[in-house]
């Protein structure tokens, strides 16, 4: 073969790996970007608009509640977002409440469906079952923030000062409530002012410290930050949720 038909033959072999290789490219490039690709990425939250930051979901809350309070609440629309719920949820806040019935958490923070992970027991304790409901809320879910909410005139809080004061044994699985609820009674006996506020208060600070030293999953979060737990008490005559500090 002739010098030049040499070049010729390697010119064409060189050209032809660069077909193949540009080919190659744009295959992977148009698999990547492929709308199956694409939809095989992380997929959207059933309510977009609830990917917060604790901050900003702790002041929806209260914004919620202010309309809650004023008595403007929103018309929620619970029609059109069964679709996108069928498919998932990501709450903006999860709430301890106590199993009263005049503590409504989604009423009282003016929220939709999906809004509000609620966990509710008498006297807002946070016992084991409701730790691995916060952790599958908050590694799951991401949810942000953690709502321990008391409030006035709270009969298991109540009921556990009286079972103190007369050394008595409530009947049934009531000793259950008395018993999570004591170390809080105990911690206000000796302080001045209203014990049955006092212990309210105090219990729902010390579920607090609770949740936040609850290993291994939410103190991690509260640690760095991605998740806040805070406290608060609901005002039975004004509907206003107080944020304690």
């Amino acid at each position: 073969m002739c010098e030049q038909c040499v070049r010729t033959s390697a010119g064409h072999a060189s050209f032809a790996r660069r077909q193949v290789l540009k080919f190659a490219v744009a295959g992977a490039a148009g698999l990547a970007f492929s709308p199956a690709a694409l939809a095989a990425k992380a997929k959207a939250p059933p309510k977009p608009e609830n990917v917060v930051s604790p901050n900003v979901a702790l002041e929806r809350l209260m914004h919620g509640n202010a309309r809650y309070v004023a008595g403007v609440s929103k018309r929620h629309d619970f029609k059109h977002e069964r679709e996108a719920l069928s498919s998932g949820q990501n709450p903006f806040a999860a709430v301890l409440s106590c199993a009263d019935s005049r503590i409504a958490p989604e009423y009282c923070f003016d929220t939709a469906r999906g809004d509000l992970f609620v966990c509710r027991v008498a006297g807002n304790f946070a016992s084991d079952d409701i730790i691995a409901s916060f952790e599958y809320a908050v590694q799951v879910l991401k949810t942000p923030l953690i709502l321990v909410l008391g409030h006035d005139a709270c009969g298991a809080v109540d009921a556990t000062i009286k079972s103190i004061k007369d050394g008595t044994t409530l009947p049934g699985h009531l000793p259950a409530l008395v018993e999570a609820i004591t170390p809080a009674v105990k911690a206000v006996q000796d302080k001045s002012g209203d014990m049955l506020a006092n212990a309210i208060a105090e219990n729902v600070r010390l579920n607090v410290e609770k949740l936040k030293n609850a290993a291994p999953i939410l103190n991690s979060f509260a640690n760095e930050k991605k998740i806040r737990i805070v406290g608060g008490i609901y005002r039975l005559k004004s509907g206003r949720a107080e944020v304690l500090t």
